[in-house]
């Protein structure tokens, strides 16, 4: 989508080049790259917030802002994982002669990698009776996985 704001004298405007960016998910393990989805003429001014309004800082090996105004989350192991940086919501300012524009916010959450165990809830039942088993996901990974099938000794089960 593409919107804009030009000036009374036509020689500098500001717009918004991928305005439809509202969530970024990525692996710890990877880290990545956001661009700030605003341009305008002449060059602008991109800067990041978090939704409270604060501006963010540079931290080095952790989050760094380009020259560019990528946002960069860098790569991190469980035991560096912050809530404020690595699962926030930040939004990115352009400013140039013609103004100011703020982009929509876009949540940005790093997805831990590390292990875990997708079990079934122990059910007791009388014979000949119904019983109903339960998937237990725990819930650092129950937004990420799917079940799509049950099995018993191997054997799949069809409902």
């Amino acid at each position: 989508s593409l919107s804009a704001v030009f000036s009374e004298d036509l020689h500098s405007s500001l717009y918004f080049v991928n305005a439809s960016l509202q969530e970024v998910v990525f692996a710890s393990t990877t880290g990545t790259l956001v661009p700030c989805p605003a341009a305008g003429i002449p060059p602008v001014t991109l800067r990041w917030y978090l939704a409270t309004g604060e501006e963010i800082y540079d931290v080095p090996g952790i989050r760094h802002v380009h020259p560019n105004g990528t946002l960069q989350i860098f790569p991190c192991p469980p035991s560096s994982f912050s809530t404020l940086i690595h699962d926030n919501t930040y939004y990115c300012t352009a400013e140039n002669p013609s103004g100011k524009i703020r982009s929509q916010d876009v949540h940005i959450k790093a997805v831990l990698r590390e292990p875990y165990t997708v079990r079934v809830e122990d059910q007791k039942t009388m014979r000949g009776n119904v019983a109903v088993f339960k998937c237990i996901i725990p819930s650092s990974v129950e937004a990420y996985i799917t079940v799509i099938s049950w099995e018993k000794d191997t054997v799949s089960l069809v409902s």
